[in-house]
């Protein structure tokens, strides 16, 4: 395949920039990190997808993870059609949304309440003014490598200076809002004590990925993690799993329960609970969640929250996930890529710079032999090597997501052949830029 034989993307994108900033409406599409231009998709079906030049790739993006069942699962894609037969959107109350809610809080037992939003982003700004409202309290703390969306406060980073400098990462964030954020590195045990020692009082909320995956993948230890859970209990604070990426996808249920036995006080979700379309739930206790309107006083609202379509998807999605086996397929599938790298990497006398935990992989193309634990470890050329990697997947027939930060997903529906193959790629890639070096 030439990946360079892109006609009909290129003018479409050309003609896509006058109508959208960059000609995108999520910037990582802009293909900015790999050096290229945008692929323009047409269909997909299990685990492949065609782009609008006839070129097929196999998909390790699936939809940013969404897609654990592969592209346009029969009895997802059955449910959707036969329920937008009886209409789009009706703004009020219907069934599925009772049902749906029913699996997601089964599946997130003991919390037993759910609130439907549109989106990832809005399930964490909903769950950081609960936080604040129930608490009566100010202050958040993120971590730097982890990715909330786009809410203005889980839009400031950690500054270069003192422990407690804090920056924007957008234009337009408040000076305020950059006040009542407080940024800390990963796993960094006595920053995260000393934080807690002197704001104890002020925070209203911890907002951590259980299993931090939207910056590389930077799995922390269940003991750092429980030490989250110990201080916010202490201290009076909120813990918020933002399980966008890791929930449902070690189990049925979250990352936080299934893996690190950690029970939060509240969850965010994203498209998975969806099937891939455009919904996102907040899950809690009946105490907490009894403080969103109308049953309290904490404001959240929206059309098309519990949009009839999505939820459709989502319970038949879900459906088939509580069944299990989904997840032994995935299990051999990751177990399989690993064992693959391993071979590789003893073959050419060390280890590869690669980490999986589950059905998420990352290949670290910057490592200096050491892949990193948190942000800060991060090399400052991060991605200049990625950029011939990928034209080189591209050109395989490999859709990997367009960023040398982002992780790549396994699905329910990728075959021992296409992971074979994956990991023939990703071991060319590294040998092709060890010679970069």
């Amino acid at each position: 395949m030439n990946a360079n034989c892109a006609e009909r993307s290129l003018e479409l994108h050309q003609k896509a920039r006058e109508l959208m900033p960059d000609g995108v409406n999520s910037p990582v599409r802009a293909f900015k990190h790999v050096g290229g231009r945008p692929i323009y998709v047409s269909r997909g079906e299990g685990s492949r997808f065609m782009d609008e030049d006839g070129r097929c790739f196999v998909d390790y993006c699936m939809g940013w993870g969404a897609l654990i069942l592969g592209h346009a699962y029969p009895t997802v894609v059955e449910a959707v059609q036969k329920t937008a037969r009886d209409g789009l959107c009706f703004g009020t109350c219907h069934r599925n949304e009772i049902l749906l809610a029913e699996l997601v809080a089964e599946a997130f037992s003991p919390l037993d309440m759910v609130r439907f939003v549109c989106s990832g982003t809005e399930a964490v700004s909903t769950a950081l003014r609960l936080a604040r409202a129930a608490t009566q309290r100010r202050l958040l703390v993120k971590f730097s490598g982890c990715y909330h969306g786009h809410a203005d406060a889980m839009l400031v980073k950690a500054g270069s200076g003192a422990a407690e400098q804090q920056l924007a990462e957008s234009e337009g964030v408040t000076a305020s809002t950059i006040a009542d954020t407080l940024v800390l590195p990963l796993g960094n045990v006595e920053l995260l004590e000393a934080a807690f020692a002197r704001h104890g009082d002020e925070i209203a909320a911890v907002i951590v990925e259980p299993l931090p995956a939207n910056n590389g993948l930077l799995p922390q230890s269940p003991a750092w993690l429980g030490l989250l859970r110990a201080l916010t209990h202490r201290h009076g604070a909120l813990l918020i799993f933002d399980e966008v990426i890791s929930g449902f996808r070690f189990g049925f249920g979250g990352y936080g329960k299934l893996v690190v036995d950690i029970q939060p006080d509240l969850v965010s979700l994203g498209k998975i609970v969806s099937g891939g379309l455009a919904v996102g739930a907040l899950v809690g206790s009946k105490k907490l969640m009894r403080k969103l309107s109308p049953a309290g006083g904490v404001y959240q609202a929206g059309t098309q929250a519990g949009n009839p379509v999505g939820l459709a998807a989502g319970i038949a999605c879900l459906r088939v996930l509580k069944e299990g086996w989904p997840y032994e397929k995935l299990k051999n599938l990751g177990n399989q890529l690993e064992a693959a790298l391993q071979k590789s990497g003893e073959e050419r006398g060390g280890a590869l710079p690669f980490r999986r935990q589950g059905s998420l992989f990352w290949l670290c193309l910057d490592s200096a032999g050491k892949l990193p634990d948190n942000a800060e470890q991060f090399s400052p050329t991060m991605g200049k090597k990625f950029h011939p990697a990928y034209a080189s997947w591209l050109s395989q027939g490999i859709y990997m997501p367009p960023s040398s930060y982002e992780v790549g997903f396994l699905s329910a529906v990728h075959t021992p052949a296409e992971v074979d193959a994956l990991a023939r790629a990703l071991t060319e890639a590294v040998d092709e830029t060890q010679k970069l070096a």
